[in-house]
């Protein structure tokens, strides 16, 4: 197998076999990544917050 036969089956996967999705799927998909992410995002500034006060709290009292 040679390289142009690779590529030439590699671009007929693409164009021929593969499903890509609709620009609306695309833009949802991406709606929910976003979403996600700002929740990720915040439970893990809380943790931070929460963490951080509570070793404020032990350090005092040592």
């Amino acid at each position: 197998m040679n390289i142009k036969s690779y590529f030439s089956g590699v671009y007929n996967e693409l164009v021929n076999k593969v499903t890509w999705p609709t620009w609306s799927q695309l833009q949802n998909t991406a709606s929910i990544v976003m979403v996600a992410s700002v929740i990720i995002a915040l439970g893990i500034f809380a943790m931070d917050f929460v963490f951080r006060h509570l070793m404020d709290v032990v350090y005092s009292i040592f």
